[in-house]
């Protein structure tokens, strides 16, 4: 090879080295960038399941974002069983993981939140009246760092008084289980002492704050001879409602609910807001958070689906025909 040859190609190879270090393949660019790290929701329940329908419901909400859990986004789950003293503890472990954004189940759940942060974003998966509760300062625009849905629940329950009205009509005489420690409960009795007198009925408000109330509750309604039962929804209901149920099948008692899950297979109908879907509506929420929106800008919504169940197993043990107008407006009928 001459000398000149030899040059060249040595000015060949430097050029290609040059190239190659410049322009490195792709593979080498992939291995060079750091992975993304996962964002992280920390959610606190206070009477539901991490594997109940409605979780299911906020995954099933995450996934159609485009998510996937453990390669995108961590899930932290924190159930409180209705213990309301756990509420502050399992936030703070939540708050030192220094989550990316809080999910929160009912308005007590909520309002410990509040307290707990005022930086992470906060969404409600459900609340009963989040602007009476002081969680924002109004629909529109929530302000502060928390936002999410309202179930309305407080504002259903006259509904649900004539839905069981409507299924009993003699029944004059109607039970109302409530938890004083419930924030929107004495609202809705307020709504139900109006509406009861129009419907010509008497009401007979039963208190229950703990498991150990449920038994006294019962004996003081069978004494003052109530003749049907609306259970208040709350995070005890939830954790007590098939049992809550069960004795006022054993009472004869026909009953309604705000959610058909609180009954279990007992209640005679159930009517409230379709807490499933507003988890799933919850991981939008989420997903516009995590992609920088405000949640003091993003206006609470209210619920768009309901559910009405009538349950034809409890009406035939407690000799009880529905009609048949009730039935054909009926989202589910339990045969």
């Amino acid at each position: 090879m001459s000398r000149s040859s030899s040059i060249l190609v040595r000015a060949v190879v430097m050029l290609l080295a040059a190239c190659a270090a410049l322009f490195p393949p792709t593979g080498a660019v992939l291995a060079a960038q750091p992975a993304t790290k996962p964002r992280t929701v920390g959610i606190l329940l206070q009477g539901l399941s991490s594997t109940g329908p409605e979780a299911q419901a906020f995954r099933q909400g995450l996934r159609s974002a485009g998510y996937t859990e453990g390669r995108d986004i961590l899930l932290e789950w924190r159930t409180a069983s209705d213990d309301q003293k756990q509420l502050p503890k399992l936030l703070a472990d939540l708050v030192k993981r220094k989550v990316d954004c809080l999910v929160v189940e009912g308005t007590v759940a909520a309002l410990a939140a509040q307290r707990a942060t005022k930086s992470i974003p906060i969404v409600i998966a459900y609340a009963a009246d989040p602007v009476g509760a002081g969680l924002v300062q109004n629909l529109a625009r929530p302000g502060g760092n928390i936002t999410g849905l309202s179930n309305i629940t407080a504002d259903l329950a006259t509904k649900r008084l004539q839905l069981l009205k409507e299924a009993v009509p003699d029944a004059k005489r109607i039970g109302v289980l409530w938890n004083p420690a419930t924030p929107w409960h004495q609202r809705a009795l307020d709504q139900l002492g109006v509406a009861a007198p129009a419907m010509s009925l008497e009401l007979e408000v039963a208190p229950v704050r703990t498991a150990a109330d449920i038994d006294s509750a019962f004996s003081n309604l069978k004494r003052l001879k109530a003749q049907a039962l609306l259970v208040l929804d709350a995070p005890f209901m939830a954790v007590h409602g098939s049992a809550i149920a069960q004795k006022a099948l054993k009472a004869r008692l026909p009953t309604v609910y705000a959610r058909r899950h609180l009954g279990a297979k007992d209640a005679l109908i159930s009517y409230g807001a379709d807490a499933s879907d507003l988890f799933r509506r919850a991981s939008g929420y989420v997903d516009k958070i995590l992609k920088g929106a405000d949640p003091g800008q993003l206006p609470v919504e209210q619920p768009t689906k309901f559910e009405l169940v009538v349950n034809l197993k409890t009406a035939k043990a407690l000799r009880i025909t529905i009609p048949e107008s009730l039935l054909l407006r009926a989202d589910e009928v339990i045969r």
